[in-house]
């Protein structure tokens, strides 16, 4: 059973999925999986394919029903409510627009199969237009409109039906990346500028982790991490987190020293201890993985004074990005380190090169040990 940390105690659960279980046959896609949403949060599903978040998202929107579990929105029981029984809305990943209505009908026709008076479709639709700015493009057909505005009014009929919960699937993804770096903050915007509670389901790393409040890492159906986009990257809780999100070193070691406020772990990859500035309650001898990001990892031709987090090496690949490179450093172990240097590091100094001897460096608050 998977369980995901509380949620502050003024943040009361809006959502709570409990105990969920979907099984195809023998298949288990999703795993007991336990979560909270506060109300008017945006949560994201980060995980590589297969890894149930879409099944997951599928469940609460009413398309599949759980083999166990319940799914408790707003105080209801909506597990095994039918899709148009629930104030859950899914915006797709293909935007499903009707192509022969106008943008303005597409937005409306939700609300007119509710039955709404003329009126009030008509002000909830100039509002939608208003909020996701095309109401100059009201009576254009779908295939008039770029990519990023068929977005938009995907959202706008998304958002039209006042859901108790929004939920996207893969929701940039149609976009070129330019496109969906743009639009990303902007998306955010206009669902908060609503006040609805969103989940959104994504592979794409950058997405989740500027759009979300609170990220859920899922893998083989479970639920393995739990917390805001800062905790994810810098205080990851297993090897497949600090693997999955950005760029990491993993070395692997015993625990030779474990006190409250410190660990020291003995790695065969690296001349000396790993001392880490925090304490895991473990036991002595324990096989654990340490993890560094490569931007925490500092590099110098002469030997840092002080540090007993240090190595040497041989710079054996470069790869320039413009404002930072990213250096390939060969250790006498044979295990290769990544460092990511901002270019203004060597201002006073040349860049080393391939083939040069270098240290490598970094801070003990800079490591975490890993358990899992």
């Amino acid at each position: 059973m998977t369980m995901a940390p509380p949620l502050a105690d003024s943040a009361k659960p809006y959502l709570q999925i409990v105990d969920v279980v979907k099984q195809f046959g023998e298949h288990t896609a999703v795993n007991g999986v336990n979560l909270s949403i506060a109300k008017n949060e945006i949560f994201a599903l980060l995980g590589s394919s297969g890894c149930g978040k879409s099944t997951l998202l599928r469940m609460l929107a009413g398309m599949e029903t759980p083999t166990s579990g319940r799914i408790i929105l707003d105080g209801q029981d909506v597990t095994r409510l039918p899709p148009y029984e629930r104030p859950i809305n899914m915006m797709f990943q293909s935007y499903a627009l009707f192509p022969h209505m106008t943008v303005e009908q597409n937005i409306a026709f939700g609300l007119q199969q509710d039955h709404l008076v003329k009126s009030e479709v008509q002000e909830r639709v100039a509002r939608m237009l208003e909020l996701v700015q095309m109401s100059k493009y009201a009576r254009r057909k779908p295939f008039q409109l770029s990519g990023g505005q068929q977005q938009r009014v995907a959202l706008a009929r998304s958002l039209a039906k006042r859901p108790k919960l929004l939920l996207l699937d893969e929701p940039l993804g149609a976009l070129d990346k330019k496109l969906r770096q743009q639009t990303q903050l902007e998306l955010v915007n206009m669902i908060e500028q609503v006040g609805v509670t969103c989940i959104m389901v994504t592979h794409d790393q950058e997405e989740a982790m500027t759009m979300a409040s609170r990220v859920g890492i899922m893998s083989e159906g479970q639920l393995l991490q739990v917390a805001s986009p800062n905790d994810i990257y810098e205080r990851p809780n297993c090897r497949f987190t600090a693997e999955f999100i950005g760029e990491t070193n993993l070395f692997s070691g015993q625990v030779i020293v474990d006190e409250a406020d410190h660990v020291e772990v003995g790695a065969s990859e690296l001349r000396l201890p790993v001392y880490v500035g925090h304490g895991i309650t473990g036991t002595l001898g324990m096989p654990v993985w340490v993890s560094i990001r490569p931007e925490r990892v500092g590099l110098s031709r002469s030997e840092p004074a002080g540090s007993c987090n240090h190595d040497h090496g041989t710079v054996q690949d470069i790869a320039y990005l413009g404002g930072f490179s990213i250096y390939h450093i060969q250790l006498a172990s044979g295990k290769v380190i990544k460092a990511s240097v901002p270019a203004t590091r060597w201002r006073e100094e040349t860049a080393p090169t391939w083939g040069e001897a270098v240290y490598v460096s970094w801070a003990d608050n800079d490591a975490v040990v890993l358990t899992l």
